[in-house]
């Protein structure tokens, strides 16, 4: 893992952080990519990641047409 996906995982999970606020929330990835600018793989890898390893938020794969899109919950 580089300082790159770090700073990209720290700024994924900032963006997660605020979007659930207010409770659960359902993400494309493909809206995720445009609003952190990366690409839709980079979007799809950390999420992937996160599922593993966050502590702090519930995130789950909930469908895809289109886009992958993702259920995330604050723990």
């Amino acid at each position: 893992m580089t300082a790159t996906t770090d700073t990209k995982r720290q700024r994924l999970r900032a963006y997660l952080h605020d979007r659930t606020a207010e409770g659960e929330c359902y993400l494309k990835s493909k809206f995720v990519a445009r609003d952190l600018e990366l690409s839709t793989r980079e979007i799809g890898q950390l999420f992937a990641d996160l599922r593993e390893e966050a502590d702090d938020l519930d995130v789950e794969r909930w469908a895809y047409s289109n886009a992958t899109t993702w259920r995330v919950e604050r723990r």
